[in-house]
């Protein structure tokens, strides 16, 4: 089995109106990562650990960071245009 772990955090600058309406749907025992992630949908990291192969998540990876640095190329031709 292969699983890629990433253990970062980062912070994120939400209105008081916006923290108070996720912290309304907050359940027992829940961290407000929790409660986003379920709000937000989609599956939970570790209940989609270890589907790919270590060549299926490579080749992934790869194709995000072309696609990133494309778009960054793409930007920057676009800026230069309208210098």
């Amino acid at each position: 089995m292969y699983i890629r772990v990433y253990a970062m955090s980062k912070s994120v600058r939400i209105s008081e109106s916006l923290h108070e309406r996720i912290r309304a749907h907050k359940r027992e025992g829940e961290t407000m990562e929790d409660t986003i992630r379920r709000l937000i949908g989609g599956p939970d990291p570790g209940e989609v650990a270890g589907i790919l192969s270590p060549e299926t998540a490579d080749a992934i990876e790869e194709g995000l960071e072309e696609k990133r640095r494309e778009d960054v190329d793409s930007k920057e031709e676009l800026r230069e245009l309208f210098e």
